[in-house]
Order: structure tokens, then sequence, then C-alpha cells
């Protein structure tokens, strides 16, 4: 075990499946001369070559179509975009060419694709680069759909994405970058996708959360853990697949469900999670899902407006305490 950054997790992971898998090929923005944006490439093109580390110019509709034609000819390419707002350059190749390739050959053709996208808020980037996608990814039949919240699961369920026969896009959130986290140095570690985390045990209220959104999470618990409120926190991990039965045991456990995500409200995938929990667990449930989310409006380049606009700590203290008082808000 080492105790490494989000950032160098990706490039370790990139790094060993490169060295145990000559097919394996990086491309994106800058990712050869700079390390990419958010420097997770750095230092490979020294080992690798510009034959496997290539920088593309700018053009997503280019290299991420690039990226289909060699995943359908043999390689296993992991093409990075600098920012998940940049996918809509490229949705023909995405949606309708590397999504259905599979399906439309009759299990023919595989896609071993793997799509690195780097989105959430943070930092003031303002409502064209700090989007949040994977409700719009999990839409679309055909793609896996990852969103790692540590530098383990950054580095286990990228691995995974890279030796699956099936495209993946591997939501990375650019504000988890610099943290750091114990990561198993061992180069065959890997994280099945469908498999939940459960990042603490409860029994009075679930909360659901993934990727920047698990550290408020916890952070919830443990305001309601002074409160003498036992919240269990659990991270889905990957969107598809789901692990539902996860989330179904815990809330038959607690009997109450508050679902965290950046991304926006309306149509966002917790909606999805709230119909499959009250699908399953109705006779369980002591109160109405709650949901933590972004309002539906372009994200605020003001920093202080975007603060107030992405779920934290007392925002999701507060969606518990109303599951557990209805006729109170909860404080």
């Amino acid at each position: 075990m080492a105790k490494i950054k989000y950032a160098t997790a990706i490039r370790d992971a990139m790094a060993e499946e490169m060295r145990r898998d000559p097919r394996v090929f990086v491309m994106g923005e800058d990712v050869e001369r700079f390390g990419g944006v958010f420097g997770c490439t750095l230092d490979l093109p020294e080992e690798f070559g510009p034959d496997r580390i290539r920088s593309t110019p700018i053009s997503e509709a280019a290299f991420v179509g690039a990226g289909l034609g060699m995943a359908i000819t043999g390689a296993r390419p992991i093409v990075e975009l600098q920012y998940v707002d940049f996918i809509m350059c490229a949705m023909d190749q995405l949606v309708n060419q590397t999504a259905k390739i599979h399906y439309m050959s009759n299990g023919k053709m595989t896609v071993p694709y793997t799509l690195r996208v780097q989105q959430g808020c943070g930092r003031g980037n303002g409502a064209q680069h700090a989007q949040n996608f994977e409700s719009l990814f999990a839409n679309i039949p055909g793609l896996k759909v990852v969103c790692p919240a540590t530098p383990a699961d950054a580095k286990g369920l990228l691995k995974t994405a890279i030796r699956d026969n099936n495209p993946v896009v591997f939501c990375e959130h650019k504000m988890l970058y610099a943290t750091r986290g114990e990561v198993p140095d061992d180069p065959d570690f890997t994280i099945p996708f469908g498999k939940a985390a459960l990042l603490r045990e409860g029994k009075d209220a679930t909360i659901i959360a993934t990727a920047y959104m698990v550290a408020p999470a916890l952070e919830a618990a443990d305001r309601l853990a002074k409160e003498g409120i036992s919240a269990e926190v659990i991270d889905p991990r990957t969107i598809v697949p789901l692990d539902e039965d996860a989330l179904v045991r815990s809330v038959e456990k607690t009997g109450r469900a508050v679902i965290v995500h950046e991304t926006n409200e309306f149509c966002g995938f917790g909606a999805e999670l709230a119909f499959r929990i009250q699908g399953r667990a109705f006779k369980y449930l002591d109160a109405p899902v709650e949901r933590v989310t972004t309002a539906q409006i372009p994200m605020p380049y003001a920093r202080n407006l975007e603060k107030a606009n992405v779920p934290d700590a007392a925002r999701i203290v507060r969606a518990v305490m109303k599951t557990l008082y209805r006729d109170k808000e909860g404080s």
C-alpha cells in the first residue's frame, strides 16, 4: 500500500496496463507534452514514447472517433477529454457509433474503449467547464459509466475499464485529483464494476453519494452522529452497472434514503435510484426518498454562487433530518 494522489493513481493504472498489454494506447489533448491538463499522463511519454502516448489536435469529434476506430480494429484505446463539457462536440461518435456498434454488428464487433472525462465544480470554471454528465451517459444503452471517489477506486476501476471489452465512460472529478489515499501497489489490483462500497454503517438513514459528493456525505454522517443519529453511507462507484441490491439492502435496514449528486436534479440519476429503491423497498420506507443536488441552472461562474449551488454537508444533514422528522426541515 502507498498513499498517493488520485491523479497519480490514474497514471499508475494506465502505466501498469500499458506494460501488461501492448495494445493499450493513450491519446488526447496535451497528453504527450504536458501530461494532460491535470497531469495524469506525466512521465508516461518517456517510458512509452509518442507511438503510445499521443497528443491530438483540438478536435474532440476527430479523436473520439479515432478511438472507436482503433478499438474495433484491435487496440485498447484510452482517450482523455480535458473537460467533459467538450464531449458535446463528439456526441455522434459516442452515442450513435461507439455505444451501438456491438449491437448493430450482432455481437461480431467488440469495443474495448475507455473514455476518460474530467468533470465537476469547485474551481469557478463556469457554465461550460464545470458540468457533470454521468446522468446523460447512463441514459445511453451500450455505455458503462464509472464515478470513482478515492485514489484506490480510481486505480482499481480504471484497470477494470481498460480490460473491459465494452466502451466505458470514466468520470473523474477535477477536485479529487489532489486528494490522497491508500492504494494497493499490486499490478493486478482491480475493482469489479457493479459493486458498491459501504463506507460507513448506520441504522437510521442511508446516504447514497458518488465521486466528490462522498466527502460531504461522510462529513454529514459525522455531524449527525453528534446528534445521536446513525447514518449509513454508500458509494455505488459505478452508475452502469448499478449495485441495486446493496442500495436496497441498506434502505431495508434504515427505512430512509437520501441521494446526493452534483448533477442537476431534474432527470438526474438520483431520480432513477429513488424509483428503484421505492419499487423494491417501499414497505420498508418510513419517509419519501430525498435528493440533494444542484439546481436546474447553468453552473455560475462566481465562486460564491457556485458554492451555494453545490451540495454540502449542511444540506445533506437537513435532508436526513427531513426524513426523520417530516414536520421539520431539521438544522
